[in-house]
């Protein structure tokens, strides 16, 4: 399989090109490093086809193989495992360790998720009758996935739609297509045809998508903006949805930690993968005690941390992805250069090839401005004191999101107080970005509807169908 060029997508378990291409771009270096087909109506339609034709026979699969297949695909993914970190680098702009940890991760999945199986739930059985609420698969699913995870990401989706019994077409974000169109070419071979589909294109492709009569469910990740549009538009045909949203996660330090021991911690839980992750801490409370000492730890450590090409030795920190994303974050910055904030660290955006933002601290800044009320989905961290803990779980919870938190205390049980006031799915507790395929991920608020992971998300992909038996014949 070549890695480097011949990108094509997937469709009924051929390679198929399309009459336009797309150029994705390395954030590192802002060269082209491949053109991509760029797929319309026609190929969408072409996909929707085969993903039909797929379905009777792919549902109609005793479940067992089903699950062996699944875990195929992880076996799979680690044959190839050293070619995709190094694309994934390449367009995504992670450092090799990021990279490891993303196709690390799906390979875990892969294994976990099939071993998952659907429950049936026996509500009565009695001697009149039995009443059974079994789940079964929608149909054709369509997976939108986005560009800062884009292998693990995906693989939420694809693993639970094929388990429950769906055929998929999955279109990854255009700024980051290629791990993705790579992946679908290495399962050609591994599913039947038409149970996996891979199309790639831009913003118009993912707008037929969820107009599209003929696919029963989207799976998006990405934007609180953007899932409001793909809710609005898959209402036409009642689509059912899962949108994994926006975050503006709020960790909350109490006085009684070690700034010393958790100030590396608390840096990777705000700046993993240069902070583009949904759940990322991007407002930090800090106690009035240890506000002055951990913001010396932070910066102290920030400053041992290396930005630049993930694909050089020694990089901790890569690129922001794409140029409207650096853009945003170049903005937010201004404005709080222009709003007078004082910045413990970075604030400057340095010009050069690459879009490469230094990590930015921010002290104290007032609740109302834009670098805490706005998700920066960038490297600007606003470090904000508090003293009174009724007071900070109110801040805390004074946003349109509500995906996840942390609270890092030295007593866990009067951290799990605070933690069970917090308006989000997921809370971690003196820890961060613990994950796990068989515990739900889901937002609050603004930031989704549906669940991912655990068998709550494998049903996700499932209509429940309860059957009434009469165990008394009254008919001749």
């Amino acid at each position: 399989m070549n890695f480097d060029s011949d990108y094509t997508m997937t469709i009924g378990g051929v390679a198929v090109s399309a009459a336009k291409t797309a150029a994705v771009l390395n954030p590192a270096t802002e060269e082209i490093i491949a053109q991509v087909p760029s797929a319309g109506r026609e190929e969408l339609d072409a996909a929707v086809v085969a993903a039909r034709a797929a379905f009777p026979g792919w549902s109609n699969r005793p479940p067992a193989e089903r699950q062996a297949l699944v875990a195929a695909i992880g076996e799979r993914l680690e044959q190839h495992k050293e070619e995709l970190m190094r694309l994934l680098t390449r367009e995504q702009g992670k450092p090799r360790s990021g990279a490891e940890w993303e196709l690390t991760g799906a390979i875990i999945w892969c294994r976990e998720i099939a071993k998952q199986e659907l429950p049936v739930h026996i509500a009565e059985d009695s001697a009149e009758r039995t009443v059974e609420t079994r789940h079964v698969p929608i149909g054709v699913v369509g997976a939108i996935t986005p560009w800062n995870y884009p292998i693990l990401l995906a693989i939420w989706k694809v693993l639970p739609a094929l388990l429950a019994g769906n055929t998929i077409i999955v279109k990854p974000s255009p700024y980051t297509p290629l791990a993705t169109l790579k992946i679908g070419e290495m399962m050609r071979d591994v599913l039947p045809p038409g149970v996996l589909n891979v199309v790639s294109g831009g913003n118009e492709l993912g707008q037929l998508m969820t107009n599209h009569p003929d696919i029963g469910k989207i799976s998006f990740t990405g934007s609180t903006q953007t899932g409001k549009r793909i809710m609005e538009s898959a209402a036409g045909t009642l689509k059912r949805i899962t949108l994994e949203l926006g975050g503006n996660d709020a960790a909350i330090v109490l006085p009684d930690v070690d700034p010393k021991v958790v100030a590396k911690e608390i840096f990777w839980a705000a700046f993993q993968n240069s902070a583009q992750l949904c759940v990322a801490a991007k407002r930090l409370f800090v106690h009035a005690d240890i506000y002055d000492a951990l913001s010396h730890e932070l910066v102290e450590y920030a400053k041992t941390v290396k930005l630049g090409d993930g694909s050089e030795q020694g990089v901790d920190l890569g690129p922001i992805q794409n140029k409207m994303q650096f853009e945003k974050v170049k903005d937010l910055l201004a404005d709080a250069r222009d709003k007078g904030l004082k910045f413990l660290l970075g604030g400057d955006v340095p010009e050069g090839k690459g879009y490469f933002v230094p990590v930015a601290i921010v002290d104290n800044p007032p609740d109302d401005a834009r670098v805490v009320v706005e998700e920066a989905f960038g490297p600007v961290l606003p470090l904000l004191k508090f003293s009174d803990l009724d007071d900070v779980v109110v801040r805390a919870n004074d946003t349109i999101y509500g995906l996840g938190g942390s609270v890092w205390s030295a007593d866990p049980s009067a951290a799990r107080k605070i933690a069970e006031r917090l308006e989000c799915g997921t809370i971690w507790i003196n820890e961060i970005h613990a994950f796990s395929p068989h515990a739900t991920f889901s937002g609050h608020k603004q930031s989704g509807i549906g669940v991912e992971n655990a068998i709550q998300g494998l049903l996700e992909f499932t209509n429940a169908q309860t059957i009434v038996t009469k165990k008394v014949a009254t008919v001749a």
